[in-house]
């Protein structure tokens, strides 16, 4: 049963491998994080109703059309959160999905996590959340700013079960801000939106003197059947609500965010290593992979 398992992640990890022009080398794949959810992903990819590419026309979502429309009274609210400083990196190690983004600028305002919306946003900016809470299929929304000069490098999501939105609220306008998915390349646009796969590889870079902020959004992914969308959603509201993380005291924070302090400690410890020797530091993260895998297929 055990050697089963191992080929279905094999077979899984070399299809999310293979997906679009733009991949990650073979030993950079092998310690990525999607090839721990590739198994999770083949069945989101095997029975979603969308067809596998890039970037989605936002038609195919009309429930989002509301967002597009309302675009001016979700960026004052935006405006409103920048100027009184609550669009920021994470005040402690309680980010586990964008903390390696923190250090290139980006900064964010959670909404909502796959669950109620945040309290503070409730209270802080209530229209959007209002917004939001029209449209069953927003899973996830934040306020998300990316400064002049900031740049988010090459990446993938490790769950397939959503799709990205992002609409343009206060944006340089200009194609020296912008996002690159698969190789194509989309530069926001004031109250211009997109939908996009971000299991696909993906970077965004501001190379212009003015800040970004959009809306960002998680979007269920439409499936092909009503037991493929029930089981998708189960697996996305366990795994992505244990990765809430807090804008404010008194916001949910997810499962794994409230250990996320200890695992970091084993990271800065790698950092560490690494800096000292970067052969030592490969030598013992294979050797710690292999020994876990051992442990786990083989008796």
């Amino acid at each position: 049963m055990r050697w089963l398992v191992l080929l279905l992640f094999a077979v899984s990890a070399a299809w999310t491998h293979s997906r679009g022009k733009v991949r990650h080398g073979f030993f950079r794949q092998l310690s990525d994080h999607s090839t721990f959810t590739a198994p999770l992903n083949g069945f989101v990819y095997l029975f979603s109703a969308l067809p596998a590419q890039p970037y989605l026309p936002p038609s195919r979502f009309p429930e989002l059309k509301l967002l597009k429309e309302e675009w001016r009274t979700i960026r004052d609210e935006a405006f409103a959160l920048r100027d009184a400083s609550h669009i920021r990196a994470a005040t402690a190690y309680n980010d586990i999905g964008f903390n390696s983004f923190f250090r290139n600028g980006w900064r964010r305002f959670y909404l909502k996590w796959y669950g109620r919306p945040h309290p503070s946003a409730v209270a802080l900016c209530p229209r959007t959340v209002e917004l939001l809470g029209r449209i069953p299929s927003v899973k996830a929304a934040m306020f998300a700013q990316l400064p002049p000069g900031g740049r988010l490098g090459l990446h993938r999501d490790p769950y397939a079960g959503a799709l990205r939105y992002h609409l343009g609220l206060a944006t340089p306008n200009h194609d020296g801000c912008a996002i690159v998915v698969d190789g194509e390349t989309y530069s926001w646009r004031d109250g211009e939106d997109i939908v996009f796969d971000e299991t696909y590889l993906h970077y965004a870079f501001n190379d212009t003197q003015e800040d970004r902020i959009i809306l960002f959004c998680d979007i269920e992914r439409p499936m092909k059947y009503r037991w493929a969308r029930a089981i998708n959603r189960a697996i996305g509201s366990f795994l992505m609500r244990a990765a809430a993380s807090p804008n404010e005291t008194g916001d949910y924070t997810g499962g794994l965010n409230r250990i996320f302090r200890y695992l970091y400690m084993v990271r800065r410890a790698g950092k560490r290593l690494k800096a000292w020797n970067r052969t030592v530091y490969y030598v013992v993260k294979w050797c710690l992979f292999i020994a876990i895998a051992l442990a786990i297929f083989w008796r």
